[in-house]
C-alpha cells in the first residue's frame, strides 16, 4: 500500500454511511435513542460525509446521546464495508465489538442544545517541557473552518472523522490564548475548535474539531478573544484556579464585546519548526469539499471571510493539516522521563516516590525500600479512605517480581543467617523483621509497623538504640536497613519438617511421526548433549547439583535409566497409560558429570529409536503424571520440559477434542474458547503444585492443539509455555535453541510459597499471574524464575493515615537451585493522601496499563469480551473525569485535560482494547489468543509496555557509526517513509520494514543484493557482511533480543508486500483492519464518554 496515495472518496452529502446488520444505535444504558435520520458524522473511524448549507433559524437541536457507536468502516466506492482504511478485503468475521460502549445507566446527555458534542481528532499540544498537565481544549470559537454547515445531528452515533495522515514532525507550539464565550443569541451552530496560532485549522469533510490540547501558560503570542455571556456548557473564561497537577490556560485578553474578531496580523507561523530530516508530508486521510461560511464566526485570520450574519463569498484556503505530535506521544514521554531521571541513581530511602519509566535505564541504590526492578505500584500516594478510592477508581495494585535478575552494577539481595532461631518476625502478623520497625525500651521491644502489636526482642539479638531512637548495628544489618534481603530458613520452614533435595530436571520429548518429521527431535537430542553444561548453579558452585531424567512418548511413554554403571541406556515401556507408575527409581534421576557418558548415548540413539515411526497420535495428562509421580519417590522438588507437538487425541486421561470455532467469536459463547476443555488439567495442576513440580511446554502445532487447555498446568504451576506453530528447523531453530537455552539456565526458586501483608487499612483481596491459590491469602508456585511477575490488589478496609503512610511486605519463602530454602523479603512504604490531586499526581500508567490488562485477560474467561471492552473504558472515563471534575480548575466543558502523568493512559488503553485477545483481526487463531492471554498474565511492566505500544526504531535516520540506539518514533504508518529502513518490536516480534525506494547502496549493504525487488520477503536472517550499516544493523537486533525474556525472530517486510499487512497490524495508533480505532479517534471517544460522566 502506497503511504502516499489519495484519498478515497467522500460520499455526496447526507448519504448515510454504511453500518453492520443488526447494530442499532441505542443510547448508552439500554434506553432506545430516538430515531433520527441517518447521522451526518459517519461511523465511528469512519470517512465522514460533508455538511448541508444551513441551519434553519429557531430550529433547537436534539441533545447528543451517545449511541452505540457503529463499526468503523472505511467507504468503499460502492458502499460496501471496506477492511479499514486499507480498502483491501471484502468482509470480516462477525461484527467488531471495538465500539459498542456501555454507558452507565442514568447519565445525561451532555451540553446545551445549541452545541451538540462533536467528537473529532484532536489538535494537541507537543509535550515539552515539564507543563504539570496536559489539557485538550474544545472552546466553541475562534476555529475557521470552511465549508457548509450541517443539519442537526441525530441523538445516536459517535461523529468520528476519517483517519488523517499527518506528517511526521515535532513542532513547537506557541500558546494559543483562550477565548470568552460568544454575544446572546449569537451562538455558533456546531461547536467549534479553538486552534492554535501555529496550528492551520484543517479543511475537512467532518464536522469541526472538537478538541485542541491547552499549551502551558508561559509566553508566546496569543489569539484573540471575544467576550460575553456564556453558552450553556461552556466554562467560564476568567483566570484559572492555579493548580499544581495540570497545565491551566492563559487568562483570556479584554476585548470589546461584539461579533467581530481581529486577527493576527500575517499569516500562522509554519506548525514544523523541526520538522525531522526525510519524513515527507504525507497525506493519507479522506479530506472532503470544503465548508461554506458560517455565520456569527469572526475570521481567526486576515485574508479569510469575515463571518458576519450575511455570509460573503468563500476564499480558497491553502490544505490545511491536523497535526498528531500535538496529542500526547508516548515516544516524547519516554524520552523526557530518560533526558530527566536517566542519569542519576534512584534511591529509595524517601517513601513514596515514584520510580523512573520502565523504559529508562537507571540505577538503583536500596535504602530501605524495596528496588522498582521487585515492586511497581500504579500508585505511590494512595487514598487515605476506601470512599475517595471508589471515587477516583484508580486500582490499587502492586506488581511483583520477586526473583527478578538486576543488572551486574546492582547487588542481589543479602542473604541473612540468624541460625537456629531463624528470622525474627512479629508474634501477631507474623512479618518479618524490616527498616520500619519501631525499637522501643531502649532496644528491648519492637512495635510491629504492619499490625501495631509491641515485641520482645531476643536477648541474642538485642542492640542499643542512638539518639534518634534507631540501633546502633541499623546499617550492618540487612533487614534494618535495606528493602529486600533473604533469610536463610531454618528446618520449621520445610516440607514434613525435614531440609529439601536439591531439584531435578525432567525432559520429556514427544517422538511421534510429527516431531520426527519436521526434525525436532534430532535437533533437540543434539543441543541437549552440550546444554546439559549449563544447568542453574549456586553462586561460586563448580557444578549444578540439579539431576536429570529423560522420557519420549507417543502413545505410550518410555523411561529410560541412565545410571553411570551401565555401559548403555536401558528403555522400559509403560502402556498402561490411565494408571500411570514410574517403572525404575535408581538411574532414572542422575548427575550430569557422573553419568554423561550413558547420556550422550542415549540421546544419540533416540532419534534412530524412532526415525521410522508412524505413530501420529500422543497423550499429554499421562506424561505429566508421570513426571510429577517420578519426583515424588525421589523426594524432590523440580520441572518438567515437555516438547510436544499435536492435540492429545489418543485415548488416555486428558484426551482432548478439536473444538476450535470460529464462528463463537463476538458471541456470548466466545469465552469458552478461553476455558479448558476439561476440569483434569486443573486437578493435575493441583497435584503437581503440592510437589513442587513446575511445568514448561515446548509447543510445536501444525494446526490447532487447544492451547487454552495444555497450558493449565504450567500456567497454575509458575511454568512457561512456548509456541512455534508450523516448526521448520530451517526457519525456526535460532528462536527455539535460544528460548531453550534460556530456559534451561535460568535461576528458579522451587516449591515456593509467597504472603503478601500490609499495614493496617489496606489488605490484598486479589492476584494475577502463573500460580496456584489454595486459600485466600497463599499464592503457591511449583515454580518461580526472574521473568515472572504476581500481580496484587489492594482494598481498603479502614481508613489509613497520612503521616504513617502504607506498607507492603512481600516474602517469598522457596528453595534454591542447590537445595537450600530461603525467604525472600521485599519492603516498601507508600505514601497516604486526603486529596485526589495527590493521587493523580503520584500514579503510574505503565503499571496501571499492565494490571488493567491481567484483568480484562482474565475477564475473557468468564464474560463476553465486549462487555470487558466497555468495562475499561468505562473505568478510563471515570479515573479521567474524576481527575477533571476534583483536580482541573475551572474551564469549558470542551476540554479534555489529562492528568501529567495519566497524559499517555488513552493511547496504551486503547492498544489493549486493540490487542488480539479482545479484538482478533480474522488472521488470529484461537490458539494465538489463548497463548497471548496466558503469556501476558505474568507479565512484568516493561514487557507488557513495550507488547502493547512496540517501539519503531529508524535504522537510516542516525549516523552509521552511532553506537546507540536511534531514537524510536510513533507507531504509525505516517511516519514511514519509503525511502527508509524500520526495525519494529514488541518483545515476541521483530520486523525489518524496506521502503520500496530505499538507496541502492543501503539495499546492497545489508542484504548483499543489487535492488529493492531482489530482497527476499520474509527472510529471517541477515546475511553477515564486512560494512559498518550491516554490522550495526545486526548489533542492534542481537541488542534488543538481549533485552527480551524470548527470542524474537526477524522477519523481514518489503513495502507494499503482502507480508506488510501483519506488520501494520503493529502500527497501533492506527486504526486496525479488526475494527479497532486509531489513536486521534479513541481520545476524541474517550473525551465524549468523560462529558457523559459529567453531565
Amino acid at each position: 500500500m502506497n503511504v502516499n496515495q489519495s484519498a478515497p472518496p467522500v460520499p455526496p452529502f447526507g448519504q448515510p454511511q454504511p453500518i453492520y446488520p443488526g447494530y442499532h444505535q441505542s443510547s448508552y444504558g439500554g434506553q432506545p435513542g430516538t430515531t433520527a435520520p441517518p447521522t451526518p458524522y459517519g461511523t465511528y473511524n469512519g470517512p465522514v460525509p460533508g455538511y448541508q448549507q444551513t441551519l434553519p433559524q429557531g430550529v433547537s437541536r436534539a441533545p447528543p446521546s451517545s449511541g452505540a457507536p457503529p463499526v468503523s468502516t472505511a467507504q468503499s466506492p460502492c458502499g460496501q464495508a471496506a477492511y479499514g482504511q486499507f480498502g483491501q478485503g471484502d468482509v470480516q468475521n462477525g461484527p467488531s465489538s471495538t465500539v459498542q460502549m456501555q454507558r452507565l445507566p442514568g447519565s445525561q446527555p451532555f451540553g446545551s442544545p445549541l452545541a451538540p458534542v462533536v467528537s473529532q481528532p484532536a489538535v494537541l499540544q507537543p509535550y515539552g517541557p515539564p507543563p504539570t498537565s496536559a489539557q485538550v481544549t474544545a472552546q466553541l470559537a475562534g476555529m475557521q473552518i470552511s465549508g457548509a454547515m450541517a443539519p442537526a445531528p441525530p441523538p445516536s452515533g459517535l461523529g468520528y472523522g476519517p483517519p488523517t495522515s499527518l506528517a511526521s514532525a515535532s513542532g513547537s507550539f506557541p500558546n494559543s490564548g483562550p477565548y470568552g464565550a460568544y454575544p446572546q443569541g449569537q451562538a455558533p451552530s456546531l461547536s467549534q475548535a479553538q486552534s492554535h496560532p501555529g496550528v492551520q485549522p484543517p479543511q475537512r469533510s467532518a464536522p469541526p474539531l472538537a478538541s485542541s490540547f491547552t499549551p502551558p501558560a508561559s509566553g508566546g503570542p496569543r489569539m484573540p478573544s471575544m467576550t460575553g455571556p456564556l453558552l450553556p456548557g461552556q466554562g467560564f473564561g476568567g483566570p484559572p484556579v492555579s493548580q499544581p497537577n495540570h497545565v491551566s490556560s492563559p487568562p483570556p485578553q479584554a476585548l470589546p464585546p461584539g461579533p467581530q474578531m481581529t486577527g493576527t496580523p500575517g499569516p500562522p507561523p509554519p506548525m514544523h519548526s523541526s520538522q525531522q530530516p526525510g519524513y515527507q508530508l504525507q497525506q493519507n486521510g479522506s479530506f472532503g469539499p470544503t465548508r461554506g461560511p458560517q455565520p456569527n464566526f469572526g475570521s481567526p485570520y486576515p485574508g479569510a471571510p469575515t463571518f458576519g450574519s450575511q455570509p460573503g463569498p468563500p476564499q480558497p484556503l491553502p490544505p490545511k493539516r491536523l497535526d498528531p505530535d500535538a496529542i500526547p506521544s508516548p515516544i516524547q514521554v519516554i524520552e523526557d522521563d530518560r533526558n530527566n531521571r536517566g542519569s542519576e541513581p534512584f534511591v529509595t530511602g524517601v517513601r513514596g516516590q515514584v520510580p523512573p519509566l520502565v523504559t529508562t535505564n537507571f540505577l538503583v541504590k536500596d535504602q530501605g525500600n524495596a528496588s522498582p526492578r521487585y515492586i511497581r505500584c500504579t500508585s505511590y500516594n494512595i487514598p487515605c479512605t476506601s470512599d475517595m478510592a471508589k471515587q477516583a477508581q484508580v486500582p490499587l495494585a502492586a506488581v511483583i517480581k520477586p526473583l527478578a535478575r538486576l543488572p551486574p552494577e546492582e547487588a542481589s539481595p543479602y542473604v541473612v543467617d540468624h541460625g537456629e532461631s531463624g528470622p525474627l518476625r512479629c508474634n501477631r502478623c507474623k512479618a518479618y523483621m524490616c527498616p520500619f520497625m519501631q525499637f522501643i525500651e531502649g532496644g528491648r521491644r519492637f512495635q510491629c509497623c504492619f499490625c501495631s502489636c509491641i515485641n520482645d526482642v531476643p536477648p541474642q539479638y538485642f542492640q542499643h538504640l542512638d539518639h534518634t531512637g534507631k540501633r546502633v548495628d541499623a546499617y550492618d544489618r540487612p533487614e534494618l536497613s535495606l528493602g529486600s534481603y533473604e533469610f536463610l530458613a531454618t528446618v520449621d520452614y520445610c516440607k514434613n519438617n525435614k531440609f529439601p533435595s536439591p531439584p531435578a530436571f525432567i525432559f520429556m520429548i514427544d517422538v511421534s511421526y510429527n516431531a520426527i518429521r519436521t526434525g525436532l527431535v534430532r535437533l533437540l537430542c543434539e543441543e541437549l548433549k552440550s546444554l546439559l553444561d549449563y544447568l542453574p548453579r549456586e553462586g561460586g558452585a563448580e557444578e549444578s547439583a540439579i539431576r536429570v531424567g529423560f522420557v519420549t512418548y507417543n502413545k505410550v511413554l518410555h523411561f529410560y535409566n541412565v545410571k553411570s554403571s551401565l555401559a548403555q541406556p536401558q528403555m522400559m515401556v509403560v502402556s498402561d497409560v490411565a494408571d500411570m507408575f514410574v517403572p525404575l527409581l535408581d538411574g532414572f534421576l542422575v548427575n550430569v558429570n557422573e553419568s554423561r557418558a550413558v547420556i550422550t548415548s542415549l540421546l544419540d540413539q533416540i532419534p534412530e529409536m524412532f526415525a521410522d515411526t508412524r505413530e501420529t497420535e500422543t497423550v499429554f495428562a499421562p506424561v505429566i503424571q508421570a513426571g510429577m509421580e517420578a519426583l515424588k519417590a525421589a523426594e524432590c522438588a523440580g520441572k518438567l520440559f515437555l516438547f510436544h507437538t499435536s492435540l492429545p487425541i489418543a485415548e488416555a486421561p486428558g484426551k482432548l477434542k478439536n473444538r476450535d470455532d470460529r464462528k463463537l467469536i463476538n458471541t456470548d459463547k466466545e469465552k469458552t474458547l478461553f476455558q479448558p476443555q476439561t476440569g483434569a488439567y486443573q486437578t493435575l495442576a493441583k497435584e503437581c503444585v503440592a510437589q513442587g513440580c513446575c511445568v514448561d511446554l515446548f509447543l510445536f502445532p501444525n494446526q490447532y492443539v487447544d492451547v487454552a487447555t495444555l497450558s493449565v498446568v504450567p500456567q497454575l504451576t509458575g511454568g512457561s509455555v512456548y509456541k512455534y506453530a508450523c516448526f521448520q528447523v530451517e526457519n525456526d531453530q535460532e528462536r527455539f535453541l535460544s528460548d531453550l537455552r534460556r530456559d534451561v539456565q535460568k535461576v528458579v526458586g522451587f516449591d515456593a510459597v509467597m504472603r503478601v501483608r500490609t499495614s493496617t487499612g489496606i489488605r490484598a483481596v486479589d492476584f494475577f499471574g502463573a500460580f496456584y491459590m489454595s486459600n485466600t491469602t497463599d499464592v503457591e508456585l511449583a515454580g518461580l524464575d526472574g521473568d515472572k511477575t504476581v500481580t496484587v490488589e489492594f482494598k481498603h478496609d479502614d481508613r489509613l493515615n497520612e503521616e504513617s503512610g502504607a506498607l507492603l511486605q512481600c516474602a517469598l519463602l522457596y528453595t534454591s537451585c542447590a537445595g537450600q530454602r530461603r525467604l525472600r523479603i521485599h519492603n516498601l512504604a507508600l505514601n497516604c493522601c486526603t486529596l485526589l490531586a495527590d493521587l493523580y499526581r503520584n500514579c503510574e500508567t505503565d503499571t496501571l496499563i499492565n494490571y488493567m490488562a491481567k484483568f480484562a485477560y482474565r475477564g475473557v474467561l468468564n464474560s463476553p469480551v465486549k462487555t470487558v471492552r466497555d468495562t475499561l473504558i468505562t473505568q478510563c472515563a471515570q479515573i479521567l473525569a474524576c481527575y477533571r471534575k476534583n483536580c482541573a480548575s475551572p474551564s469549558s466543558a470542551g476540554q479534555l485535560i489529562l492528568p501529567e502523568c495519566m497524559k499517555l493512559l488513552p493511547v496504551y488503553l486503547n492498544c489493549v482494547l486493540k490487542s488480539d485477545v479482545l479484538q482478533p483481526g480474522a488472521e488470529v487463531t484461537t490458539d494465538d489468543r489463548a497463548y497471548v492471554r496466558q503469556l501476558v498474565t505474568s507479565m512484568d511492566v516493561a514487557e507488557t509496555n513495550v507488547f502493547f505500544y512496540p517501539r519503531l526504531l529508524p535504522l537510516t535516520k542516525s549516523p552509521i557509526e552511532s553506537t546507540t540506539e536511534p531514537p524510536a518514533i510513533r507507531a504509525s504508518e505516517e511516519r514511514l517513509s519509503n525511502g527508509d529502513i524500520y526495525l519494529l518490536e514488541n518483545g515476541l516480534n521483530l520486523f525489518l520494514w524496506v521502503g520500496a525506494s530505499v538507496q541502492q547502496g543501503v539495499v546492497q549493504s545489508l542484504f548483499n543484493v543489487p535492488s529493492f525487488s531482489q530482497i527476499t520477503s520474509g527472510l529471517s536472517v541477515l546475511p553477515v557482511l564486512d560494512n559498518p550499516l550491516s554490522k550495526k544493523v545486526r548489533g542492534l537486533i542481537d541488542n534488543l533480543r538481549a533485552q527480551r525474556s524470548r527470542y524474537m525472530k526477524l522477519i523481514v517486510v518489503k513495502q507494499e508486500d503482502k507480508l506488510e499487512m501483519l506488520f501494520k497490524h503493529f502500527l497501533v495508533e492506527d486504526k486496525s483492519l479488526s475494527g479497532g480505532a486509531s489513536y486521534v479517534d479513541f481520545l476524541c471517544h474517550m473525551h465524549k464518554e468523560i462529558r457523559q460522566l459529567l453531565s
